[in-house]
């Protein structure tokens, strides 16, 4: 129990929603709380006038959108808090998937107008199936949207969440008041285009107090009496455990582009979200509070530093301390290996540090050691678990347009599908190389930074592919046999696994049945050490 203290003292999160939401504009607002940062980037009509901190990456200032996970640490009230930005847009769940492994709670957007949208339901599906607090911010209450009895029975019932709220909204839109606070009991008054301060703050106990219409009107009061009677009816007294065990979502209200409404939201974090927590490994769970150090590699960035062609590791310290220049296990290559500049992150300012502790994410400068998924340890053989590669749904291949380039084309796909943008295959006995992705959005990412990371120009030819599958047999012979009759839809993955890429439903399917001697795996994580 030796960094129980360090240990307490950190929150690790993400942030996650549906493209356009306001998920990065919330995050630029908690990094000005935390006085990360003194200005924040309006983000409008997929125009970003000064770019978002968290998205730093050129096509992600064209496009409007955060593409690659960005992380950003900073203090609060005594607290070290690790937040992850993730892609909201569907195209890079993956990436988004991998992050969710990496915090211990997450911080959902919801946008008023909109409601509850495609990824927000893909995303809390991966937040079910481990069990992560979530916290639900409803995002834009200034603009004309949803009622918020509406908003919450609809968050209920397609995301299968229980909610309870802790700040209510008097109107929406152009009649948007404010919110009051179940938990302070306070009132907070809103104006557009102006910072919240302590000033436009009321204590309000009694909601039968003429202050109250005094500062909202009458209409606009006896509406709040009853919809607060309502909600104390139904959702009584908020349970911390019920949270912390992913029973109950606490939900806040507010405008993230107005700075309205986050700070209760902040607070209200910093006070129940958990410290880090214990991880499944390969031997046993591993508790952060252990003394001796491991952690996990769950993203990896090339080029975070156009200048200089870095290529980092991020990693999540999950037990003991990390220390700078210290030899560290690489559990899948079986070697030793020291750090002598590990980071800590802003977005793209880097900061070397001495040493971490669990929770905190670690940036490790790699010459080409990791990949997704590694485990770093104080020499113990296990390795984190839950951290696949799954089967993508779009095949292209790749056509180098200038031949003269060929070696950094070779360079550049290495790197950015080890980042796990995407994966790629090599025909079985054959050059041809095939990239696989969940959306049409990263192929045009991968382009464009081949070309102006690597000079590499090439295109992309679809390819008629419904599915890849790793295939594993105990019966060499039949394995071999396979092979050599499915020649066109076999190929190697990065690692020289075999994969088989089946042209439909029906095809994978009539494999699958006419080879019972060969196993067919949907994620790559059945090669993990």
């Amino acid at each position: 129990m030796k960094y129980t203290a360090e240990i307490s003292k950190r929150k690790t999160f993400a942030i996650i929603s549906h493209p356009d939401a306001g998920k990065t504009t919330l995050t630029e607002k908690l990094l000005l709380f935390g006085g990360a940062i003194q200005t924040a980037g309006a983000v409008k009509s997929n125009k970003i006038k000064k770019h978002a901190t968290s998205d730093f990456m050129e096509i992600e200032k064209q496009r409007g959108i955060s593409v690659a996970t960005s992380v950003m640490t900073f203090e609060y009230r005594g607290n070290l808090i690790n937040l992850l930005d993730t892609p909201g847009h569907k195209d890079f769940a993956e990436d988004t998937y991998r992050t969710l492994t990496a915090v211990d709670s997450v911080i959902l957007v919801i946008d008023s107008v909109n409601g509850v949208e495609e990824q927000t339901r893909r995303l809390m599906e991966v937040c079910r199936m481990r069990d992560t607090p979530v916290i639900v911010f409803i995002n834009k209450m200034d603009r004309d949207g949803k009622l918020p009895f509406d908003l919450l029975e609809e968050i209920e019932k397609e995301l299968h969440l229980q909610l309870h709220p802790m700040t209510w909204p008097i109107n929406s839109g152009k009649e948007f008041k404010g919110v009051y606070n179940l938990f302070e009991k306070n009132l907070l008054l809103f104006a557009p285009h102006t910072k919240t301060n302590d000033e436009d703050m009321e204590h309000i106990t009694d909601l039968s107090t003429p202050v109250l219409v005094e500062k909202i009107g009458e209409r606009n009061a006896v509406q709040l009496r009853e919809d607060i009677e309502l909600i104390d009816g139904v959702y009584g007294d908020m349970n911390v455990q019920d949270y912390l065990r992913a029973k109950t979502a606490p939900v806040f209200f507010g405008s993230a582009v107005n700075n309205f409404g986050v700070k209760e939201m902040l607070d209200t974090f910093i006070r129940i979200a958990p410290a880090p927590l214990c991880r499944p490994t390969s031997e046993r769970e591993v508790c952060p509070e252990e003394e001796k150090f491991s952690g996990f590699i769950f993203k990896i960035h090339a080029n975070l530093d156009p200048r200089h062609r870095d290529r980092i590791a991020f990693l999540r310290v999950c037990s003991g301390r990390f220390e700078r220049n210290k030899y560290y296990h690489h559990v899948r290559l079986d070697k030793d290996i020291r750090f002598s500049n590990p980071y800590s992150f802003m977005a793209r300012q880097k900061d070397v540090i001495e040493e971490a502790f669990p929770g905190d994410v670690v940036g490790l400068f790699d010459t080409g050691n990791f990949k997704i998924g590694d485990t770093l340890t104080e020499g113990a053989g296990f390795y984190y678990t839950g951290i696949p590669s799954f089967s993508p749904e779009l095949f292209k291949e790749v056509v180098n347009k200038d031949p003269m380039k060929t070696k950094q084309l070779e360079k550049g796909l290495l790197q950015l599908t080890d980042e796990g943008v995407a994966q790629l295959f090599t025909q079985h006995g054959g050059n041809r190389k095939i990239i696989g992705c969940v959306g049409d959005l990263q192929f045009e990412v991968i382009q464009y930074r081949l070309l102006h990371e690597y000079g590499a120009s090439v295109q992309f030819n679809a390819l008629p592919f419904y599915k890849a599958c790793w295939i594993t047999s105990d019966d060499r012979k039949k394995l071999e046999d396979f092979i050599r009759f499915k020649t066109a839809n076999v190929v190697l993955d990065k690692d020289d696994h075999l994969v088989y890429l089946a042209q439909s439903e029906w095809f994978l399917n009539t494999e699958i049945a006419n080879n019972p001697a060969i196993q067919f795996h949907f994620t790559s994580e059945i090669h993990k050490v």
